[in-house]
């Protein structure tokens, strides 16, 4: 069975940091991503990497503040968020991608296969 578990949401002021993790159990996959979703907005792309090469992908409101990466040996992969702000509050997820889709970015949410239930991250002024 597959599962992504995510760990490391919390309450932290603005300015301040947070690291999520993803653990993925059951498989490894071809890339994995974070996505966020605030309340009454759509879900977006936050970050995602490619697990054999470590490429990596941002966001443009995400870009210099969060840095994405993975532990190969522990099929973990990680989110540190520095520099937090207000409007980076909203329920973030990670999803792994067997890398069998015909759609090309890693951004797509349409790409990932597997999801995790999500951790809060809020973020006050």
């Amino acid at each position: 069975q597959v599962q992504l578990v995510e760990s490391g949401g919390g309450l932290v002021q603005a300015g301040g940091s947070l690291r999520l993790s993803c653990a993925a159990s059951g498989r490894t996959f071809y890339a994995m991503g974070w996505f966020r979703q605030a309340p009454g907005k759509a879900r977006e792309f936050v970050a995602a990497i490619n697990w054999s090469l470590g490429k990596t992908n941002y966001a443009d409101s995400v870009k210099g503040r969060f840095s994405i990466s993975r532990d190969i040996a522990k099929n973990t992969m990680s989110l540190q968020m520095n520099s937090l702000k207000p409007e980076d509050t909203a329920v973030y997820s990670c999803a792994g991608d067997k890398g069998v889709s015909v759609i090309g970015a890693l951004s797509d949410e349409r790409r990932y296969d597997y999801w995790g239930q999500g951790t809060q991250v809020t973020v006050s002024s």
